[in-house]
């Protein structure tokens, strides 16, 4: 077959293979007390298929216990499940005593993606991803932008079979650099991804891995094996904040952000300003405390402008002045690199030596059209900069 080039591989792609809701299962809050301040979802009792389907897989991470019910271990929610019963993050399942995920190689949306998309400011830039989601997520964020397949079961959305090796041809055909597990959230969908990525590291694609951080540190380290960069989103530093917001708990995310840095793998931090939910420069203030002292100052900062989205639809837009305030007090809090996200044509968006202060990568959009990094290096006055950068053969 002849190859696509990559303008013909988007318009396929678009037409066939994005996502598109066709139902969600509902919206369980808490189990722990029905508390509008602890959203946190709960199992769906005896929602189980009747027989598994293609798409099925033995979960990698789960314990048995008394009468044939399962604890899963993959994620900080640990799930104990009866047979019959579906996990929090819907793609889980008890069947006979044995937990499976219904995710595998059942693809919801796949899409080719630029890498500052993701976003990825210190990750090869001006390079295309092959990004791929399952349905399902173990949080349940009120400003989800992604709720159609993130709040869905894998039954309930139009999907597609795209098994590990049809997801590396894939990325192969369109020229991609990388596989990015992305959209919803990939640790619903471990095994599906982690096969795939590793397939992917054995033919020389890298990994991307765009997630909430909320994975057990077992199944984390395994998955960092065959990790090469990774945006983890932090919603917030305060605990309160995220089970009224997201439905999870904060510090099992700061845990992972400390095991990608002590394993080495490239990370950068997103952080939504949802406004009303710690919006407030003191929040800004202990956030950067807390990654001077525990990562240290080189992993780039992303400040996302948040849009009213999904349960938040009532609410106002973040202001920009908001964003640019808590940029310029995150950088003279010590942090390198820090990024506006949702405002385009800002200086925000552009990246600069934090040694000599000179532009280094320049964006417009998705273009990048000035590249002053050297190996790795400011062209200009030879300062390390953090990333994964084209010329470092990484």
């Amino acid at each position: 077959m002849k190859p696509l080039n990559r303008r013909q591989f988007m318009l396929t792609a678009a037409a066939g293979l994005c996502s598109a809701a066709t139902g969600h299962a509902g919206w369980p809050f808490s189990g722990g007390g029905n508390s509008v301040d602890d959203i946190r979802g709960h199992i769906f009792k005896q929602d189980a298929p009747a027989a598994l389907w293609k798409w099925s897989t033995t979960a990698l991470y789960f314990k048995r216990l008394d009468k044939d019910a399962v604890m899963c271990t993959l994620c900080p929610n640990r799930c104990r499940l009866s047979p019959g019963d579906r996990s929090v993050c819907r793609s889980r399942v008890n069947l006979g005593g044995t937990l499976y995920s219904l995710a595998y190689g059942n693809a919801c949306s796949a899409n080719l993606d630029p890498i500052e998309k993701k976003p990825l400011y210190h990750f090869l830039p001006a390079t295309w991803v092959f990004s791929i989601a399952a349905a399902g997520c173990n949080f349940r964020c009120l400003n989800c932008q992604n709720w159609e397949i993130s709040q869905s079961r894998p039954e309930d959305v139009r999907h597609m079979e795209l098994f590990p090796e049809a997801v590396v041809a894939a990325a192969e055909q369109s020229a991609s650099t990388a596989i990015a597990y992305t959209y919803s959230e990939p640790t619903t969908f471990y095994e599906y991804m982690i096969d795939t990525a590793r397939l992917a590291r054995a033919k020389g694609l890298k990994n991307v891995w765009v997630s909430n951080g909320y994975i057990n540190r077992e199944p984390l380290l395994a998955l960092c094996n065959v990790l090469d960069g990774a945006n983890v989103n932090l919603k917030s530093i305060s605990d309160a904040i995220y089970r009224r917001l997201n439905g999870g708990r904060l510090q099992p995310v700061l845990d992972t952000f400390v095991t990608l840095h002590r394993q080495g793998v490239h990370f950068e931090m997103t952080h939504l300003v949802v406004p009303g939910y710690g919006d407030t420069i003191e929040m800004i203030q202990r956030m950067c405390a807390w990654i001077l002292e525990n990562l240290g100052p080189d992993h780039p900062l992303h400040l996302l402008r948040f849009f009213p989205r999904y349960r938040l639809d009532r609410l106002s837009p973040t202001p920009v002045a908001t964003l640019i305030h808590f940029r310029e007090q995150a950088l003279a809090e010590g942090l390198h690199y820090v990024y506006l996200g949702n405002v385009p044509g800002h200086a925000g968006n552009h990246t600069y030596c934090h040694q000599c202060k000179r532009l280094l990568v320049e964006r417009q959009g998705y273009r990048i059209p000035t590249l002053n990094i050297k190996a790795g290096h400011c062209r200009f006055c030879g300062t390390p900069i953090p990333g994964v950068w084209p010329e470092d053969g990484t």
